[in-house]
């Protein structure tokens, strides 16, 4: 009789305990010393606009609810013009898993950026802020060899991107013909400017000094500063590197497909007939940069030259750009445009077989070979005799400190 009485009470127990745990389960302990990771609510999309996106589409494509990018288009109207929105330029959207935004983020420019944040009761608030950013100077050196055979790879393998390399071509552009005259054991070297910034990458300045060694030959330049002047490269002498026309109408020395000639075979015409310019070949959406200052004569299209642009500059002269797949911001007739402005677009347009530009050049409404007149070009103006002194000793500190002299 007791163990019967003992059995119901076990039972008894045991049922009580089981009920306890069905109403309140018990959550597992952790293990000694990790944590628990819960499934986050919130997706983070980091990334770089498309090209040809709009901020509509580009939200849309990245899961925010319709409701939700409305208001921040809205939202960021009252600081930043949408139609703004530039291709290749970072952002940041966090979202929740139902599309309802968290917060949004756009690099305007290297210095500011757009946020668009929630602001309670449904709404959202914009602004543009700046992006902290400190100034240092950096160094970077290269080698022309049989691993790194072009500028852009020599200045990849040193760490830094193709926009240091663009800059470092501008400078020398007058001396060094970058698509011809490279060669195995060709040295660069140079000193820049680099604005850190809080969790974004890097920027760039100015370059302050450069050095370039080719095919046996140094070629140095210094940025300086004249009184009551404009900043500017100059050698080792202070003759101004910077020439009347640039060396040629692409940001970088392009391959020459086509020189200038009194008789060539038409490659879609096929005929023999004068060839008054020089073709360079470039893919399709490469910027076209005006040679020199100037005035827009005409930005036009025909069957022919297709999307044309005709500048004229001082001491008579004339410059064309042939077969543009589209014209640069605010190309129209009587504008101003500044040396290496972008002026168009590379195309294939009116009768091209392919994607490339022609560049003309008129001398005094005769049409002249564009890269021999280029060569004979006189240089910019030296450095003022009374600011040589100055001058001569920011040249000595740079290649002193920062340029290794060959």
């Amino acid at each position: 009789m007791r163990i019967a009485n003992l059995v119901l009470a076990l039972g008894l127990f045991v049922g009580v305990i089981g009920a306890a745990c069905t109403a309140a389960p018990a959550l597992p302990d952790a293990p000694p010393g990790r944590d628990i990771f819960l499934t986050p609510d919130t997706t983070v999309v980091r990334g770089l606009v498309a090209n040809a996106a709009t901020l509509e589409t580009m939200l849309r494509d990245h899961g925010l609810a319709t409701d939700a990018v409305f208001s921040v288009i809205e939202a960021a109207r009252s600081v930043f013009d949408p139609r703004r929105l530039r291709s290749a330029q970072p952002f940041i959207l966090e979202r929740t898993l139902e599309g309802a935004l968290r917060y949004f983020e756009y690099e305007i420019d290297n210095d500011s950026f757009l946020r668009v944040t929630p602001a309670g009761a449904g709404s959202l608030t914009a602004a543009v802020l700046p992006i902290p950013r400190t100034l240092e100077t950096a160094v970077a050196s290269g080698t022309i060899d049989e691993e790194t055979p072009s500028l852009f790879e020599a200045m990849e393998e040193a760490g830094e991107s193709a926009e240091l390399t663009m800059a470092l071509a501008r400078i020398f552009a007058g001396e060094i013909d970058f698509n011809t005259e490279l060669q195995p054991g060709d040295r660069f070297s140079l000193t820049f400017e680099r604005f850190v910034r809080d969790n974004r990458p890097s920027t760039y300045g100015e370059i302050t000094a450069a050095e370039f060694a080719n095919d046996g030959r140094v070629v140095r330049a210094v940025r300086f500063t004249p009184p009551g002047g404009m900043p500017d490269y100059f050698d080792e002498q202070g003759r101004s590197l910077r020439r009347f026309f640039l060396r040629s109408p692409l940001k970088f020395e392009p391959r020459v497909t086509s020189r200038y000639s009194m008789r060539r075979m038409h490659p879609v015409l096929q005929t023999a007939r004068a060839h008054r310019g020089v073709d360079y070949g470039a893919p399709t959406g490469a910027p076209v940069v005006a040679v020199a200052g100037g005035s827009v004569v005409s930005a036009t299209y025909d069957n022919a030259n297709g999307r044309m642009v005709r500048l004229r500059h001082a001491s008579g002269y004339d410059s064309y750009y042939l077969h543009l797949s589209a014209f640069g911001p605010g190309i129209r007739r009587g504008v101003r445009v500044a040396q290496g402005q972008t002026i168009g677009l590379v195309g294939s347009t009116g009768l091209a077989t392919g994607p490339h530009l022609h560049y003309g050049l008129q001398k005094n409404g005769a049409w002249v070979d564009p890269l021999r007149e280029h060569r004979n070009m006189p240089p910019g103006e030296p450095v003022p005799a009374a600011a040589m002194e100055a001058f001569l000793a920011a040249r000595d500190a740079a290649f002193g400190h920062t340029i290794h002299s060959q």
